[in-house]
């Protein structure tokens, strides 16, 4: 691209629309403008310039403010429809198919296009972690095209400027004094009162205080990339563990997300509160039933031995015991454990007789463990039951074959096969609770004796790494905010012209009463020309949003 070069000889980069050197208007739109355009104090922006190449459309497009706030749209709008049903995270299951289980038994054909679109776990899904990588991008490449020019031209602004500059400024004033000399020396020495940077040369002043505001807008950016690398960090292993946990009175179970450790349930413990013990507890325990007091799960941790596989249980080092409670969660290694649910009395194990059905004749019993079941089970007198099929949670018949709704042991059912040294080819026998079927006239039959419980306890496990950096990123973001919000670059230009006439022009980024306050307390000192402001409603409002950019 051409350069531009100005009437006082300086050359300027291609779409520059003020003089870098005297702040004559170069494009043919400032010319005719009443009231110049200051953002960017007129410098060429690169989207601007340079539109060939594939890198120039990608910058120009992730420069753009409007491709920014679609943006930031799309990721407000799919992160609102993440909170319409409740994400993966908070579902009871643990396999797909549970999972789609439970969308369409809660939410019905809503839940199950909830599930198929993949809205259960939204903020997981590649499309939204790519929408939050497209918003960071947008951010740093929209800051840097603006940040850059920005900063070179206020760091190498002129102190006098050409009087086509200072004449469509929104504030203007020009007119004879008595003295410009005299004038122009109180003036900077007043506006030295006033904490304003005075530069003076060549019958020329510029006074400036408050630059440090116009980099609020890019803290701000800053603030906002850091915390969105924090985000997006979560995504990577070791960084952020959010896992549940539910753990068997007497299991030993590896701690999600905590490669190398194990965790043992020695047991839950639940405490409730007592018309007796707590009296003013009465009413509401009459109401509404049992009220729980506390409950708590005593842990074991352990971790892997050096040089040890990993599970194996006589190679693992004990590292503590420790009681989990509500708000009061076991730390290990940056994790948290917290105590967040739990089920009582879970079955934990069955125990059946086989008997012969004519004369009652019992062969003994034998337990199933009802989740590490064996498959044979060996009697008196020869007997031999075979475990063949285990339904843990029997949910009818589905084409003639019984079916499980999942995996835990809530409504178990088995076929057995009976073995005797009667008959020796066997009988199969169907056992559910409260329900026996035989395939045909049997012999023999399988009673249910006695069931063992267990309660659950429901834990979470945390560690989040990224906690610092979103810290680090929120208040990087205020502390733009203030600076954006509480202070405003303000300047003032005092230039002299034939004889003992001044000229005089103000800019703001706002607050434009502010500037004419500190004007008029100058004006009186040094007995200043009258000033006008010269407001263009709309030209003034966008200089405003686009310093805010």
């Amino acid at each position: 691209m051409s350069k531009i070069k100005c009437k006082c000889g300086h050359e300027n980069p291609f779409g520059t629309v003020l003089c870098e050197q005297c702040g004559r208007p170069q494009t043919e739109e400032a010319k005719k403008s009443k009231l110049i355009d200051m953002r960017y104090e007129g410098s060429a922006r690169r989207s601007q310039t340079y539109k060939r190449s594939i890198v120039d459309k990608i910058w120009n497009f992730f420069s753009s403010v409007k491709v920014g706030i679609n943006i930031i749209v799309a990721v407000l709008a799919t992160s609102a429809i993440g909170t319409i049903f409740p994400q993966k995270l908070f579902v009871p299951a643990v396999t797909e198919a549970d999972i789609l289980a439970y969308y369409e038994k809660h939410y019905n054909f809503a839940g199950t296009l909830y599930y198929k679109l993949g809205f259960y776990d939204m903020y997981n899904s590649w499309w939204f972690i790519t929408l939050i990588g497209m918003l960071g991008t947008s951010i740093i490449i929209a800051s840097i095209d603006r940040v850059v020019p920005l900063y070179k031209s206020l760091k190498k602004q002129r102190t006098k400027r050409h009087t086509s500059f200072l004449k469509r400024q929104r504030i203007y004033g020009e007119g004879l004094v008595a003295d410009s000399g005299s004038s122009l020396a109180k003036a900077e020495e007043k506006l030295k009162d006033l904490r304003y940077n005075v530069k003076v040369e060549e019958g020329a002043l510029l006074a400036e205080k408050g630059r440090f505001s116009r980099w609020g807008p890019y803290v701000n950016h800053t603030g906002l990339i850091i915390f969105l690398l924090g985000v997006l960090l979560r995504g990577l292993p070791g960084f952020y563990v959010d896992e549940s946990l539910w753990l068997r009175e007497g299991e030993t179970r590896s701690v999600p997300g905590a490669p190398g450790y194990y965790l043992k349930n020695n047991q839950f413990l639940i405490e409730t509160y007592s018309k007796e013990d707590d009296a003013e507890y009465g009413q509401a325990i009459d109401r509404v039933g049992t009220i729980v007091k506390n409950y708590q799960s005593d842990v074991t941790l352990y971790k892997n031995a050096e040089g040890g596989l990993p599970g194996q249980s006589d190679q693992m080092e004990f590292v503590k015991d420790y009681s989990i409670i509500v708000n009061k969660p076991l730390n290990f290694d940056g994790f948290n454990i917290f105590q967040m649910d739990y089920r009582l009395d879970e079955l934990k194990s069955m125990t059946f007789q086989l008997t012969e059905k004519a004369t009652n004749k019992s062969f003994g019993e034998f337990t199933v463990d009802l989740h590490n079941p064996e498959r044979l089970y060996e009697l008196s007198e020869g007997a031999i039951v075979e475990l063949k099929d285990y339904y843990p949670d029997y949910d009818g018949m589905e084409n003639g074959e019984p079916i499980t709704k999942s995996p835990i042991p809530n409504n178990p059912a088995f076929i057995f096969k009976m073995a005797t040294p009667a008959k020796p080819d066997g009988e199969m026998s169907f056992v559910a609770i409260r329900q026996t079927l035989d395939t045909e006239v049997n012999e023999y039959k399988v009673n249910f004796v006695s069931a063992e419980t267990r309660d659950i306890t429901g834990l979470i496990v945390r560690k989040d790494k990224t906690l610092y950096i979103l810290l680090l990123g929120g208040i990087i973001f205020m502390i733009g905010v203030t600076q954006g919000s509480y202070w405003n670059h303000r300047r003032i230009w005092i230039q002299k012209g034939e004889g003992n006439e001044l000229v005089l022009a103000g800019h703001t980024n706002k607050n434009w009463f502010g500037l004419k306050k500190d004007l008029d307390k100058v004006k009186d000192v040094a007995k200043l020309p009258q000033y006008e402001d010269r407001q263009d409603v709309e030209t003034s409002t966008d200089e405003m949003k686009g310093d805010k950019l």
